[in-house]
């Protein structure tokens, strides 16, 4: 299902922005749609009204947990942040394997500080050759609606305040889909903007796509103060930020093609070296790395958000001396996050994790050239359910029953 189909059933009901409105901020933000003073059952149309249970049951049919595989490991935390979430669920890491409403399945993980990695595809056709994701290909594309409907699973366990689309499946290869959800997210959703993290292996209609709108850096905020980049409703009869209030005419007005929302921009490198990437991500677009440092730099500038890149650790292939000074080379005076994830073993590879020691140093050594990097620890190490690996074997256990019911059947 896509967000804009439901939009468009909506408006068939006789909905108006308003009423819209309320009702994804319902769903997207697992409450009420009761307001003070107006409360649903009197706001909504009444065709609305009599079809809602059916849409609600259709949304929550949209992703249903099947399991969840809890892991105690968490992102660092300062002695002073560990002893202030010492109870908190918002700092527990889980990988929740997700069953959509044909029987697919995915995974979504959530993680410390009311984080959220969300998959964009059933597989992946980038074929990463340490990811077990794409070891099937790509399957299908997951709707917009989907996407949202893994936010809106992890919120029912508790709050989320910011989703990475760095799940199953490359995110440019389903382009109107995620940023149909992103839109919906950055608005009815109310998660800033900036923390929502779109995540490409590098392809130019990301950029094309992303820098829509976008003529100039964002001016400066004052002096100790804040931006707030999400849209909140306004108080006045029920107006929207962004859209007429319900008593304004009948026609319902279409939302431009620009996406008002701009999420922050991650980039999956893992390596400097254009050999190297092609044999690490087989199916990736043949961009020079230079190139893809200079746009995703473009926007990070337009944004006022720094591009996090990714690069997953793999001993003796690109944690290199050598590496590390043309990552120096390319990344000293950017507008850049360096995001080191030391590799999650998946069966059937050979490749390893460096040594703790030298991830560390690695991290210290481009910290020192005023680089900003950190180590980002692969949630599911502990219960082998790197990205893939759980549907994987929930897949392979579903094949080996299908196959056992079979011979049961030909034997009788």
């Amino acid at each position: 299902m896509r967000i804009s189909h439901l939009r468009q059933r909506l408006y068939d009901l006789g909905a108006k922005p308003c009423h819209e409105d309320r009702l994804l901020r319902g769903w997207s933000q697992v409450c009420s749609y009761d307001r003070k003073g107006s409360p649903a059952e009197t706001f909504f149309p009444l065709a609305l009204r009599n079809e809602l249970p059916g849409i609600e049951a259709e949304l929550d049919g949209l992703a249903r947990l099947k399991s969840e595989h809890p892991d105690t490991l968490t992102l660092p935390l300062s002695q002073g942040e560990r002893e202030l979430n010492r109870h908190s669920d918002n700092e527990k890491v889980a990988r929740l394997l997700i069953e959509l409403h044909d029987g697919q399945m995915v995974e979504s993980v959530l993680l410390p500080r009311g984080g959220l990695c969300v998959s964009t595809q059933v597989g992946c056709a980038v074929g990463c050759v340490f990811c077990m994701s794409g070891r099937d290909g790509l399957l299908r594309q997951l709707g917009s609606a989907e996407i949202v409907a893994q936010v809106v699973l992890a919120r029912k366990r508790r709050a989320v305040s910011k989703v990475v689309f760095m799940g199953m499946g490359e995110p440019a290869h389903n382009l109107d889909n995620v940023l149909e959800a992103i839109e919906l997210l950055g608005t009815q959703g109310n998660i800033g903007h900036k923390n929502l993290v779109l995540s490409t292996v590098g392809d130019l209609r990301v950029f094309e796509r992303l820098m829509e709108g976008l003529t100039h850096k964002p001016s400066p905020q004052p002096s100790g103060g804040t931006t707030d980049h999400s849209t909140r409703p306004s108080e006045n009869n029920g107006q929207v930020a962004g859209h007429p209030a319900c008593g304004r005419g009948g026609n319902r007005e279409r939302q431009s093609s620009i996406a008002a929302v701009k999420p922050a921009l991650a980039l999956s490198l893992h390596t400097t070296d254009e050999v190297l990437r092609t044999r690490l991500l087989p199916q990736a677009p043949r961009i020079p790395v230079e190139e893809l440092v200079e746009r995703a730099e473009i926007y990070a500038r337009a944004t006022g958000y720094p591009v996090q890149y990714q690069w997953t650790l793999i001993e003796g292939v690109n944690d290199s001396d050598a590496e590390l000074a043309r990552i120096v080379q390319l990344l000293k005076g950017k507008y850049a996050i360096m995001n080191f994830i030391p590799f999650n073993e998946v069966d059937g590879l050979t490749y390893r994790r460096p040594s703790g020691e030298r991830i560390a140093a690695m991290a210290y050594a481009l910290n020192g050239q005023g680089i900003y990097s950190r180590v980002r620890d692969s949630a599911g190490q502990e219960i082998e359910g790197a990205c893939g690996q759980l549907r994987a074997r929930a897949a392979k256990t579903r094949e080996s029953a299908s196959n056992i019911r079979g011979q049961i059947l030909q034997r009788a």
